[in-house]
C-alpha cells in the first residue's frame, strides 16, 4: 500500500494533507494521548484506513480500520454452511 507519509528525522514535521505528511520516524511519549484523525476514512483495495497524527510532535501513522470482505469467498462460505446445516431425514 502506498502512503503519503514520509518519515524523516531531520527538519520539522509538516501536515500537507492530502498530498504529503512529513513525520518523525519514531513516536514520542506525547503520541499516546495527542493523536488526532487526519481527513476522512479512505479505501484502497479491500482495506479501509485513516491517517492519525500527533498534535504535539507530528508523528503520523496509517491506521487500518477494517478489511472489506471478499464477496466471492462469503458466498462460498454461505453455501458450505447451508449444506452443512441441512438435516438429512431418511425415507420411511
Amino acid at each position: 500500500m502506498a502512503t503519503i507519509v514520509k518519515y524523516r528525522d531531520r527538519g520539522a514535521s509538516k501536515n500537507q494533507f492530502p498530498k504529503r505528511i512529513i513525520s518523525p520516524s519514531r513516536q514520542s511519549v506525547c503520541c499516546f494521548s495527542d493523536m488526532e484523525e487526519i481527513g476522512e476514512a479512505q479505501q484502497e483495495g479491500r482495506w479501509v484506513f485513516q491517517y492519525r497524527r500527533c498534535r504535539t510532535c507530528g508523528f503520523t501513522v496509517r491506521l487500518i480500520l477494517r478489511e472489506i470482505p471478499d464477496a466471492d469467498l462469503l458466498e462460498e462460505l454461505r453455501e458450505i454452511l447451508a449444506n452443512a446445516l441441512t438435516r438429512k431425514v431418511p425415507d420411511l
